[in-house]
């Protein structure tokens, strides 16, 4: 299983961005997918996450800034970020776990994208 995203860039503090995470190999199926990130000198964080049923949860620092999505057709995580803060930039990554084809459990990490927001 592979993980590409996209979307990462530089933008104003306030300013809005949207990453897109898609997963391809012999996927059976996926159960969660997650967007978590890392600043420089800091711990990776978990930052959105939606299970295939579409449960979400968000970390404090981005409830009501952030949205996570899902399209389980094309095997894609989304996050829609707003009203972005500097505090945001970090590295984004997108991580999931399911099923294979051949009924072994996968979980992988994406290379990860940057994300700067300037004051």
């Amino acid at each position: 299983v592979q993980l590409q995203a996209y979307g990462g860039g530089l933008v104003q503090a306030g300013g809005s961005l949207r990453l897109a995470c898609a997963a391809s190999g012999s996927i059976l199926s996926i159960n969660a997918m997650n967007w978590y990130r890392q600043a420089p000198g800091k711990q990776r964080e978990l930052v959105a996450s939606i299970t295939s049923g579409g449960k979400i949860n968000y970390a404090d620092s981005v409830k009501g800034r952030f949205t996570i999505s899902r399209d389980n057709a094309k095997n894609t995580v989304n996050l829609q970020m707003n009203n972005l803060k500097p505090e945001d930039t970090a590295g984004y990554y997108c991580f999931v776990a399911g099923l294979l084809r051949t009924f072994t459990k996968y979980d992988v990490w994406g290379q990860g994208t940057l994300v700067t927001v300037s004051s």
